[in-house]
């Protein structure tokens, strides 16, 4: 536990963060690999213990195990950032550090909240002379730890704070900037990263629809498939994207136990949501913003889980597959291509409409 008698002979924090599952660990280790020393804290101790005597076991990162020592080792003004679920324990853990704050002290919540909720948050906590930030992070668990993109909305002085640190850790674009730059007041780093989210929908539906499409119109094995999408990842396809690599990766797993069955064909047809994707439509539907591709996308994970209605449907209605596209199996394959192209440059521009 941090001892407060040794506060002047201990090396003080330059962040804290709190949460360490996998997304805060990585964080942590990121911002330690990028010179910074991290004081850490989780609801439940023993994952703090594990963390500390493992990944981050000779690191600069101070465990604690109570909020009080917690904020005692950050460097004021202290900058925390908050990595849980969102919604309710956003709030709890707010009022939990709340009596150990001081004026001009710095939270951010980096997780997917809604964008309402961190305009709530910032006037509340403006009010009490705490800064506050509410920043999408993308990139997942590999981008937390190599190079997220950092989409931090609040007051500026705010993002002043931390404008370096963001820029050391965040991902570096192809001409070497930092993905990082201040979105704007209030929510709007956290509505720039729901209409991110919202955007990806869109794409992971339109790249699914052609692998349906592939598999009922030519009878393709996902090997198959996973071949055709490893192609058009090549270096100069128009399609070249991390999530076409990632579809011809998923493709070909095979099932641990028989080498012979490829493991898309056997998961679970039904596909779960967070919250940001419809948050996105029903934010366009209120700014009267036309995100048709984006909808459908949602509407599409909704109705992957009505099975039962799903397979009666298609007894009713089989699907009828032409006999032609078989014939010309070469150029409809690169039509399809052709088309997820426009597809995705539609989803694209319906998000960057929306963001308008």
């Amino acid at each position: 536990m941090y001892n407060f008698k040794q506060e002047e002979k201990m090396e003080k924090a330059d962040i804290g963060i709190i949460g360490m599952e996998v997304m805060g660990k990585n964080l942590s280790l990121n911002f330690e690999d990028k010179g910074y020393t991290v004081a850490v804290y989780n609801r439940t101790g023993a994952k703090t213990k594990s963390f500390a005597e493992g990944p981050a076991k000779g690191k600069k990162i101070i465990p604690t195990y109570e909020i009080k020592d917690f904020v005692g080792a950050l460097k004021k003004p202290r900058k925390i950032m908050l990595m849980v679920k969102v919604g309710k324990p956003i709030d709890d853990f707010i009022e939990k550090l709340l009596p150990y704050l001081e004026k001009g002290d710095l939270i951010i919540d980096g997780g997917n909240s809604f964008f309402k909720d961190t305009i709530r948050r910032n006037k509340e906590l403006t009010e009490k002379g705490i800064l506050f930030i509410g920043t999408g992070i993308s990139g997942g668990e590999e981008g937390a730890l190599k190079g997220p993109a950092i989409m931090p909305g609040g007051q500026f002085e705010a993002y002043k704070l931390v404008e370096e640190m963001f820029q050391k850790i965040a991902a570096k674009a192809y001409d070497g900037q930092p993905c990082v730059t201040y979105i704007g007041p209030n929510g709007a780093g956290h509505f720039v990263k729901m209409v991110h989210n919202g955007i990806e929908y869109g794409d992971m539906q339109l790249i699914g629809e052609v692998a349906w499409f592939f598999k009922n119109a030519f009878n393709m094995s996902s090997g198959e498939i996973a071949d055709i999408m490893k192609e058009w990842n090549g270096e100069s396809d128009i399609l070249r994207s991390y999530l076409i690599e990632i579809t011809a990766d998923c493709m070909r797993e095979k099932h641990k136990e028989n080498e012979n069955e490829y493991l898309v064909d056997i998961v679970g047809d039904i596909t779960r949501m967070k919250g940001t994707g419809t948050w996105t439509v029903q934010s366009a539907l209120e700014l009267l913003v036309p995100v048709p591709t984006i909808a459908a996308a949602v509407f599409s994970r909704e109705m992957s889980q009505e099975k039962e209605l799903r397979l009666k449907m298609a007894e009713i209605l089989p699907v009828q597959i032409k006999k032609e596209l078989e014939e010309n199996r070469d150029e409809v394959i690169k039509l399809t291509h052709d088309a997820l192209y426009i597809a995705k440059i539609s989803s694209y521009a319906q998000g960057f409409a929306l963001l308008k």
